[in-house]
């Protein structure tokens, strides 16, 4: 089970973190980094078997790859604002996380901009 192989590297990782934030902050925030980034390496691979889950779905429903191309943006946009949040409430820097995420927020409506006039003009095709 992978799961139970990344949870306990976590874990160690955390324990490591802890007993360094009292002598060295900086490393306990560099093996915050560090785990983060090997721990989606490890999972990188699945995101392989969605993507092509996600293309067969949209070919299937003879929808434009634009959309689901704007939508990966969206969702990669979203778990990168949402890792570097963490990396700064893990250096207790709360303030610039806020930041990150609002960030974050603001570039995804931005990309979700044409698909929100994609949905509306449908809409309104079908509105006498």
């Amino acid at each position: 089970m992978e799961v139970i192989q990344i949870v306990a590297f976590a874990l160690i990782a955390a324990f490591l973190a802890i007993v360094l934030r009292e002598h060295k902050p900086i490393y306990a925030v560099m093996i915050a980094v560090v785990a983060g980034i090997i721990i989606f390496l490890r999972v990188v691979a699945y995101l392989t078997t969605i993507l092509d889950y996600l293309l067969d779905l949209t070919l299937q429903a003879n929808i434009s790859l634009v959309y689901l191309n704007t939508l990966l943006k969206i969702v990669g946009i979203a778990y990168i604002a949402e890792f570097g949040a963490q990396i700064c409430r893990d250096a207790n820097e709360g303030v610039i996380a806020a930041k990150v995420e609002f960030a974050g927020k603001i570039l995804i409506l931005i990309m979700a901009m044409p698909l929100l006039l994609a949905v509306l003009e449908t809409i309104l095709k079908f509105v006498p």
